[in-house]
């Protein structure tokens, strides 16, 4: 019996009384919960159980029953945590009987540290993956850092908008600087960032041209992207970093500014008759509320009027943008997608509680660890999972198959296998490797994922991984067989070590079945557990 055992190894939440290791296990939720109430007193189920109705009434009503409790705490640890649960989490999760402990588990790892660190590297990427080249990724490791703070300590999200679009400083020691550094301060490609991932619109295709399918004209295009002309990206030595900064008066303009180390007092037209001569200067405006600037404003008076009308409450986009992209993210498939690709012209699936769910998402003050608590208490979020959809199926009638990103499956590899704590600059090298073999940019339909033979050749010559499959004595493998002499309860704590739910009888006989076979008990183990961190179910979010 261990009385005051901290659920679990990786939350560091819940105060419980536990029997390890069969079969007595209870808990009680001693802590209480932060409050995730927005601003007309709803609670989190309240809301969440409204967004299911309205999604069931624009729809249909799914057919496919709510996943059981082993799928839902994994699903909800690599959504919220980037990790897989430990076996005490898993044992401790289905013993227990509490009505909403779903939802209260939810809220409860939105406090661990790991929430922020899973979705800073989702953010990250979401930033980085469209970056204007690979210098600027000098700047990552500061942008993991200020958004994992940034989250952990619920920071609202209008105002994590706000620094992004009104920074200046070192890339390598602000991550603020992030989204402005990684298109290395063309103005263009920063307002097209902008609207992208905090408006969902894809204001880019206006830029030579009218937009061909959505009312945007290229006038405003290059009225939005007057906002940044003064902004510039320089690069610095010594160390060897780039400066985003802003100049109000400038010297000497040179007549090419393509590399933007000087800004430009004004922003110009492109003029598409005659290339070498400048088009006319543009003042500021915002396409969304008509809203404008003269011309002569100083950078920091355009860029925090820009920050304020993008993130007003009178500006629905804002919300919508981060409730699509947060929703497909973890349901597997948004009201719009792409995710990035809305707009007054595109229809929404089930409109109307995309509609409610962003106002909701308003009146908390932006708050995102009341979005993602909201969304993972819904009935379509618990849904068993499915292969997507093809387009002529009905939508949400199941949570799709998400892969891991590369960040995620290495956690959940040195989770599973109980590594070491590795030194500095062996995680980052292993880190690096799997972002290598396993990233994929967030921006993108999942359905344009898709494995690779680096990605199966990593895993099959990793020599740090080949150490922990081993069972030799101190790795998981090995303290697993030196501790239980029943091959049938280690291949069910092996299961639940890895893929988090138990074999079910056609694998547990095959295995073992393998064991007897092969008659050396070390040696099929790890066959088998090299086997199971292979497989598509490992590697995906179910």
């Amino acid at each position: 019996m261990l009385n005051g055992y901290v659920w679990g190894s990786n939350s560091k939440v819940l105060v419980m009384t536990i029997s390890l290791l069969r079969p007595a296990v209870s808990f009680v939720f001693t802590l209480s919960i932060f409050s995730l109430v927005p601003a007309h007193g709803q609670s989190v189920l309240e809301v969440a159980a409204e967004v299911d109705r309205l999604i069931d009434t624009q729809t249909q009503p799914s057919a496919a029953d709510v996943c059981d409790d082993e799928t839902y705490l994994r699903r909800l640890f690599l959504d919220l945590t980037g990790k897989t649960p430990s076996l005490d989490d898993i044992l401790v999760f289905n013993h227990e009987t509490h009505p909403e402990k779903r939802t209260k588990v939810a809220e409860l790892l939105l406090q661990d540290a790991d929430y922020g660190t899973n979705w800073g590297r989702f953010w990250r990427d979401v930033i980085y993956y469209r970056r204007s080249n690979d210098q600027v990724l000098l700047g990552l490791p500061s942008a993991e850092e200020y958004f994992s703070k940034a989250l952990n300590d619920n920071t609202s999200w209008d105002q994590v908008a706000t620094d992004l679009i009104t920074a200046s400083g070192d890339v390598r020691e602000d991550g603020r600087t992030a989204l402005i550094g990684a298109q290395q301060g063309r103005p263009e490609e920063t307002v097209s960032e902008i609207s992208r991932i905090f408006l969902g619109i894809q204001i880019q295709c206006a830029q030579c041209h009218d937009h061909p399918t959505d009312r945007w004209k290229q006038e405003q295009f290059h009225e939005l992207a007057a906002f940044f002309p003064r902004v510039a990206v320089r690069p610095q030595m010594d160390p060897r970093t780039f400066l985003v900064y802003a100049v109000d008066r400038i010297r000497f303009q040179p007549r090419n500014n393509n590399n933007r180390f000087i800004g430009t007092l004004e922003h110009r037209m492109p003029n598409f008759e005659d290339p070498a001569t400048p088009g006319p200067e543009v003042a500021p405006k915002f396409f969304i509320n008509d809203q404008s600037l003269p011309l002569g404003t100083p950078d920091s008076e355009r860029r925090n009027a820009l920050a304020d009308w993008v993130t007003a409450a009178d500006n629905p986009w804002f919300a919508k943008a981060t409730v699509n992209r947060v929703w497909a993210e973890l349901v597997g498939e948004g009201f719009h997608e792409p995710v990035d690709d809305m707009g007054p012209d595109r229809d929404a699936i089930a409109p109307a509680a995309f509609e409610y769910l962003s106002a909701k998402f308003t009146e908390s003050g932006y708050n995102m660890k009341w979005l993602i608590a909201t969304i993972v208490s819904t009935q379509h979020y618990q849904l068993e999972s499915l292969d997507r959809r093809s387009y002529d199926q009905l939508p949400f009638q199941a949570n799709a198959v998400q892969p891991l990103r590369a960040d995620q499956l290495l956690d959940a590899v040195m989770n599973s296998l109980e590594f070491p704590e590795l030194p500095d600059r062996a995680d980052q090298l292993i880190r690096r490797q799997f972002n290598l073999a396993f990233g994929y940019d967030p921006n993108n339909l999942r359905e344009e994922v898709s494995g690779t033979i680096p990605q199966a050749l990593l895993m099959m010559n990793s020599q740090s991984l080949a150490r922990q499959i081993t069972a030799r004595p101190g790795t998981m493998l090995g303290n697993l067989l030196s501790e239980v002499s029943s091959n049938r309860q280690a291949v069910q704590e092996l299961y639940l070590k890895t893929l988090s739910r138990r074999p079910n009888r056609k694998e547990l006989a095959t295995n073992l079945q393998y064991i007897q076979q092969v008659g050396n008990r070390s040696e099929a183990f790890e066959d088998i557990l090299w086997a199971l961190i292979n497989t598509s179910e490992f590697k995906t979010r179910n």
